[in-house]
């Protein structure tokens, strides 16, 4: 027997050295060799956290050694291997001791699995067998031999399973408790502790009672350890743990969405957003109160974005009223392509004013028809009156649409604006400037809110162009849409905002100063708007035909702030108009970005001068006259001097012919001041234009009168012999229907009569 003893103990020290050097060739996991997976944590700009997102169907959050305290290091140790730092990554005592329990009570009792061979196989999940446990254990050996024992420790801590789709201390800490892990008392961290034994047994929000006996379980063997003493155990046992609802954070979640979707695919585990959280729930809860307002109205949801216009920086951004409502809830508004209403007049008068016009052009609003290659366009005002001569900053404060298609078809049509608009940002613009035409100016292309938003802002930094940000990892200015990437463009921008006119910034300044006049769109608007604040905003409002969608925009030097309303699903509106709609909410959120963070105006260089013209003509005034009013220029881009040759014998300010039919019209409110220029004018159509095509919705009712204008020096009359003509409210129109008509038109002072013809489909 004797001999027999000194045989085997002669034989393992020969071997057990052999055996450790052998362990060289164990190849470890090859997923222990990667760093774990992390889910995805996103936050605004003050850390708070606004969602995590999983990966691989988990929630991970990496910790390293140090941030894990000693009693949490201790409850651990206690529930699953108390001589961790003694052994080499097999506890043979402990794995004796558990073979002999398994055998006397015939089941298995123990595993004795020490934490290092615990990591190795949730590292390569294998079949439990004899094979398995050996392999798991030369294993746990060879990485003793490679990792320190505080690298294996946070290993475990970080790969370990805590059920309810929490993989690793750091996630788990916070969603049971909502905690840091500095932060956790002794009762939680053995809480913590005891779960990994059977994460779906000792599920906390399912099975309480089994939970807390597993924690009482790793209290009693931290105390008998000597890592707790009688007081702070008892004390752990007596405390009354707080568990967290069982759900997850999800905040802010149109922009989350947005955020993700522009992500590059090494983003950092932790990403911090732009985002205000404070302010977007002030956001949030403006749109639900003009919702519940707007109710009886037909309007069911809003979308706003406000931009930080020094760095670019989206602080808020609520894509609909209710994330979570059936249907369209999820529909990011922010983000949607929906009619741009009368946003993109600003830029247009931009152009004009780097090409030289000034706020004092004037603008005849009266009647026209223009032809364009696929019929004639004829632009009517949203309150179907037209006010005459009017200089541009009238005409752009009161968001009049003849002035703007005026102002359009001078700087050569729909292609500058088209070419800014996609310089600042618009991704939307993908078909040619032909195919928008006129129509560009007053609302017939779509936009996204983020996108508008960025290019008002754009107008705030006086014509420098920058992309907008919404978190501070790189590359995710934008949005990845595969429907509509908006790459190309973005990155074409960059370089076409350096071919901007030196223009840009003084012609920006005259914007924001009549965007920001309440007396000059009091015409359309009153003095007592939600545009109205007590502080300097320049406003843009905009509304879609049949009230399908309508916008607010309000901007400072510091501030953009941009909102949609209207419906996901395309209904329209009950005549709620962007002023009605949209802008309440830009008014109250414009009002809390002031009182929280304070707003300026923008300065005034000495470039800018004022001089006094004539409300009518816009000129230097060679006498001062009561009714002058004063106006900003650029130096050296002043209006002409006036002279005799504007007025006739009675002082009346001469207007061309284009007026005539206005002036005779109960719409002229200047017949004191103005008269038409005398000189015979041949009758002639103006609209319809011979051979037009016009289509006919049976859904719009509007689309089936087809005005008739003719300018002439006499009376006109209109007949048809296939369409019925009718006056309403001073306005001749016949009631379109499928075919081609002839249409005649008879002056009775000069007897002319002048005949056209048009076309007319059925959708």
């Amino acid at each position: 027997m004797k001999r027999s003893i000194r045989i085997a103990a002669v034989f393992l020290l020969a071997t057990v050295p052999a055996g450790w050097l052998g362990l060289k060739l164990v190849p470890l996991p090859p997923a222990l060799l990667h760093p774990a997976v992390q889910s995805r944590e996103l936050t605004d700009r003050h850390g708070v956290t606004l969602r995590e997102v999983r990966v691989d169907e988990r929630f991970a959050r990496e910790i390293s050694f140090a941030e894990i305290p000693a009693p949490l290091q201790h409850a651990m140790l206690a529930a699953e291997d108390k001589r961790f730092f003694q052994h080499h990554g097999v506890d043979f005592l402990a794995a004796g001791r558990a073979l002999w329990g398994n055998f006397t009570h015939r089941r298995i009792t123990s595993g004795a699995s020490t934490i290092t061979q615990q990591l190795v196989k949730i590292s390569d999940p294998r079949p439990r067998t004899v094979s398995t446990k050996i392999l798991e254990a030369a294993r746990a050996l060879r990485l003793e031999q490679l990792w320190t024992k505080e690298q294996i420790l946070a290993a475990y801590f970080n790969r370990i399973d805590f059920g309810n789709l929490n993989v690793g201390i750091g996630a788990a800490a916070n969603y049971y408790f909502g905690k840091p892990l500095g932060d956790l008392s002794d009762a939680e961290a053995a809480f913590l502790a005891g779960l990994p034994k059977n994460p779906k047994r000792l599920n906390p929000h399912r099975a309480t009672r089994a939970a807390k006996r597993r924690q009482e379980v790793v209290l009693a063997r931290m105390e008998r350890a000597g890592w707790l003493d009688a007081t702070r155990a008892g004390r752990a046992r007596a405390e009354q743990l707080q568990l967290r609802p069982p759900q997850r954070l999800f905040r802010a979640p149109h922009f989350v969405d947005l955020v993700l979707q522009s992500l590059p695919p090494n983003a950092p585990g932790t990403v911090k957003t732009t985002l205000d959280l404070d302010l977007n729930r002030f956001v949030e809860e403006a749109v639900r109160e003009q919702m519940a307002r707007l109710h009886g109205k037909n309007v069911k949801d809003a979308a706003v974005v406000v931009i930080d216009n020094a760095s670019g920086e989206v602080r808020a951004l609520v894509g609909s009223q209710n994330y979570f409502a059936p249907g369209t809830g999820q529909v990011n508004g922010a983000w949607a392509r929906r009619s741009a209403g009368s946003t993109f007049k600003p830029f247009t008068y931009l152009l004009a004013l780097e090409r030289g016009a000034t706020p004092a052009t004037i603008a005849a609003d009266v009647p026209v028809t223009f032809p364009t290659p696929t019929g004639s366009f004829r632009p009517e005002n949203y309150s179907h009156r037209c006010y005459g001569p009017l200089r541009y900053r009238i005409a752009l404060a009161n968001s009049l649409n003849i002035p703007a298609v005026r102002v359009l078809t001078s700087i050569g049509g729909a292609a500058p604006l088209q070419q800014r608009l996609q310089q600042w940002g618009m991704t939307t613009l993908e078909k040619t400037a032909e195919h928008y035409g006129l129509g560009l100016t007053i609302g017939n292309a779509e936009t996204r809110l983020l996108e508008l938003a960025n290019a008002y802002a754009t107008l705030a930094r006086m014509g420098e162009w920058q992309p907008y940000r919404l978190s501070d990892s790189a590359a995710s200015s934008q949005p990845s849409i595969a429907a509509t990437p908006p790459s190309r463009l973005s990155r074409e921008a960059s370089n076409l905002n350096h071919q901007l006119s030196p223009a840009t910034p003084l012609a920006a300044w005259l914007i924001a100063d009549m965007l920001s006049d309440n007396a000059a769109r009091a015409n359309s608007f009153g003095t007592q708007s939600a545009l109205r604040f007590d502080f300097p905003v320049a406003c843009k409002t905009g509304t879609s035909s049949d009230f399908r969608d309508n916008w607010a925009v309000g901007y400072t030097p510091e501030f953009t702030v941009a909102v949609w309303a209207g419906n996901f699903d395309g209904t329209p509106m009950r005549e709620v108009s962007g002023v009605t709609g949209a802008a309440p909410i830009m008014h109250a959120v414009m009002v809390q970005l002031h009182a929280q963070f304070g707003t300026s105006w923008f300065p005034r260089t000495p470039e800018i001068v004022e001089r006094e013209v004539h409300p009518v003509t816009g000129k230097l005034l060679a006498a001062p006259r009561a009714d002058a009013v004063r106006e900003k220029f650029v130096t050296g881009q002043l209006p002409p001097l006036e002279s005799a040759a504007d007025y006739d014998a009675t002082g009346k300010v001469i207007l061309g012919p284009e007026y005539s039919e206005w002036s005779a019209s109960a719409q002229n409110g200047m017949t004191a001041r103005t008269a038409v220029e005398d000189r015979d004018v041949p009758l002639r159509v103006e609209s319809p234009l011979p051979g037009t095509t016009f289509l006919v919705d049976p859904d719009l009712p509007s689309s089936e009168r087809v005005p008739l204008r003719a300018t002439g020096p006499g009376e006109v009359t209109w007949t048809s012999d296939s369409l019925e003509v009718r006056e309403v409210d001073g306005r001749t129109f016949v009631i379109a229907r499928e075919g081609e008509h002839r249409i005649t038109v008879h002056d009775a002072t000069t007897g002319q009569t002048v005949e056209t013809w048009i076309r007319v489909k059925t959708l």
